[in-house]
């Protein structure tokens, strides 16, 4: 399934910025940043809990935010991209 992850973490001291660091390592390693705070993930049921699991352990709930959008299967139908960034598709290979 598709699962689309946001996260807003607090900033205003160094821990926040190491948090905001080890966040985006960990959705980097899981699917494709889409812009600064977004990624999207292609994920099996037990990879997505794992993912939230860990996303979960270096947050701190009291100052940051995360937000997991579950679209499915049948995404493609419910995404519309405007503007500058050319688009991938989520199943196909990425060439590094």
């Amino acid at each position: 399934m598709l699962v689309l992850i946001t996260y807003d973490v607090n900033t205003a001291d160094a821990a926040g910025r190491r948090r905001l660091r080890q966040i985006a390592k960990q959705c980097v390693n899981y699917g494709q940043r889409v812009q600064n705070s977004v990624f999207e993930c292609l994920l099996d049921t037990a990879q997505c809990k794992l993912l939230q699991a860990k996303l979960l352990s270096i947050m701190d709930q009291e100052r940051d935010s995360l937000r997991f959008y579950y679209l499915g299967k049948r995404y493609e139908n419910k995404i519309e991209h405007f503007g500058c960034h050319q688009t991938y598709l989520p199943e196909d290979p990425l060439i590094l």
